[in-house]
């Protein structure tokens, strides 16, 4: 059981069905599946072999695609690093992963002349770039271009079974240092498996992404949509009214957002029901979708929206489209072969209704932390998954996300959900996104604080807004002691709000660990 043979199907019995689509380029199964071959011989040819790891510091790009699948038929493991990275952020991971080669473009090499500084084991061999002439034209960098141009496009072989190394990830540290999250080949099988059923998808289906292909959740459709052969669309990047244009364009049935890009969809005058006829599957992850953003969505997309809760490490719940407006403001429950409690302080199962961890475990579970039992063992006890995330399931099993265990606020003694206080300010009609988060208060403790995105064309003072949520939210501790109005977020590569980044600033006089 492994990756590598996928592609190659399709290509002996799907020859001619469109397969990869980016930026124009237009490529049928049996085109696709030699570019694969000439990636995967041209990475043996550098003398890689099963088991090193090449890492891809690259934007979303068709060179992407084709060493993802390259991977597969070789062996190398493959690890996917954000373009946004620098100095020791990009070479601490580099070293982490072992990595015997970096692919990346002739934009980001300022940067990579630093991390070769760092990592002298590299050989220049082994420093790939991307785009073409701009990259035949660096000094000391081999080209993708050339080394792809003069391989061989016969499939190679490799003794490659579900046990071995596919992937390493590393999350997106919202929350902390990032961590390498180890997956294998029968791991991504399960995803394509699981998620084929989960988002009904079939061979006729358009699937298409708008965000970084590093972040895990992108892999969440992108493995069901080659494991079936659909026609895959990928973008450059995100762009609202290019987004709702290209699903219109190639009557994409299957795509995955995350809320900051739904929040801009929603703002767009073209997105219309009409626009979105040919959506079967638009599903939300990465971070909870705010319910005022599920009631506008609903009114372009009912019928087709999921919403996705999971770990990179492995655990995943979806809401069904069919249990979408009865369970709107739950994150539906687990899928096929995954299991889920909500445990206390003693470890012990909470009944329904009680907060408390959410902890899983299914076929997806990552063996662990590369090069981190300690961590590994913190994470995984006893074959469950510990999120480190707060929830409660309904009556009917269904889980509610309330917040990450580090994001709760204690305010006077008493616990803050930023969740329930972002969920009041977001109704506001000038707010099209919004964070809270604790900062250090002299009586209380802490207390939160809002930050805010304004829609485009309304203006409205950070007094107000503070005022305005401050007179609505549930109860006196959960009122906003400031509020905070903001061009946008720092976000990780995959979309991804840091609050970690927003409320720094207000505890670095305190040395506390946030």
């Amino acid at each position: 059981m492994h990756l590598g043979t996928i592609v190659g199907h399709h290509a002996r019995y799907r020859p001619d069905h469109e397969g990869v689509v980016f930026e124009g380029q237009r490529f049928t199964w049996r085109e696709f599946s030699l570019r694969v071959n000439r990636s995967a011989n041209a990475l043996l040819s550098l003398g890689l072999r099963k088991g090193d790891a090449v890492a891809l510091v690259v934007p979303n790009c068709l060179e992407l695609i084709e060493l993802y699948w390259a991977a597969a038929k070789t062996g190398i493991i493959v690890v996917p690093l954000s373009p946004l990275l620098r100095g020791s952020g990009l070479f601490s991971l580099l070293r982490d992963a072992g990595a015997a080669a970096v692919v990346s473009t002739a934009e980001l090499v300022p940067v990579l002349e630093e991390a070769r500084a760092q990592l002298p084991g590299i050989p220049a061999s082994r420093w790939i770039l991307t785009a073409g002439a701009e990259a035949s034209n660096q000094a000391g960098y081999a080209s993708y271009s050339e080394l792809t141009s003069g391989a061989s496009d016969d499939a190679p072989t490799a003794d490659i079974d579900g046990d071995d190394v596919y992937n390493i990830i590393y999350s997106s540290g919202t929350t902390g240092l990032p961590k390498g999250i180890v997956h294998t080949h029968a791991i991504r099988a399960a995803y394509c498996t699981t998620f084929v059923a989960a988002f009904r998808m079939r061979p006729e289906s358009v699937v298409m992404h708008a965000g970084s292909l590093i972040f895990n959740g992108a892999l969440v459709t992108f493995f069901p949509a080659f494991f079936l052969g659909t026609k895959y669309v990928l973008m450059k990047k995100f762009d609202a009214a290019a987004f709702i244009e290209t699903i219109r364009r190639e009557r994409v049935t299957h795509i995955m957002t995350v809320p900051s890009q739904i929040a801009a969809i929603l703002d767009e005058p073209s997105c219309t029901k009409e626009a979105l006829s040919s959506i079967e599957m638009l599903c939300s992850v990465g971070a909870p979708l705010h319910r005022e953003h599920k009631e506008r969505l609903r009114a372009v997309a009912r019928g087709s929206l999921y919403e996705l809760y999971g770990l990179t490490e492995g655990f995943i719940t979806i809401l069904d489209r069919e249990d979408y407006d009865r369970k709107l403001d739950s994150v539906g429950c687990p899928t096929y072969m995954n299991e889920m409690r909500i445990v206390g302080e003693n470890g012990r199962d909470l009944p329904a209704g009680e907060v408390g961890e959410i902890v899983g475990r299914g076929p997806m579970l990552m063996p662990g932390y590369h090069g981190r039992p300690d961590l590994t063992a913190q994470a995984i006890v006893n074959g469950w998954l510990h999120t480190g995330d707060l929830g409660y399931a309904d009556d009917d099993g269904f889980l509610h996300l309330v917040d990450r265990k580090k994001d709760l606020i204690i305010s006077g003694g008493v616990n803050v959900y930023p969740k329930d206080i972002e969920e009041v300010l977001v109704q506001h009609p000038a707010v099209r996104e919004v964070a809270v988060f604790g900062v250090p208060h002299d009586k209380w403790g802490e207390a939160p604080v809002g930050a805010v995105i304004l829609r485009e064309g309304f203006s409205v003072s950070a007094e107000e807004l503070r005022s305005w949520a401050n007179s609505r939210v549930a109860a006196r501790y959960q009122q906003l002691c400031e509020v905070l109005v903001m061009a946008e977020f720092p976000r990780s590569a995959a979309g991804k709000t840091l609050k970690r980044e927003l409320r720094a600033p207000y505890w670095a006089s305190t040395g506390a660990k946030i």
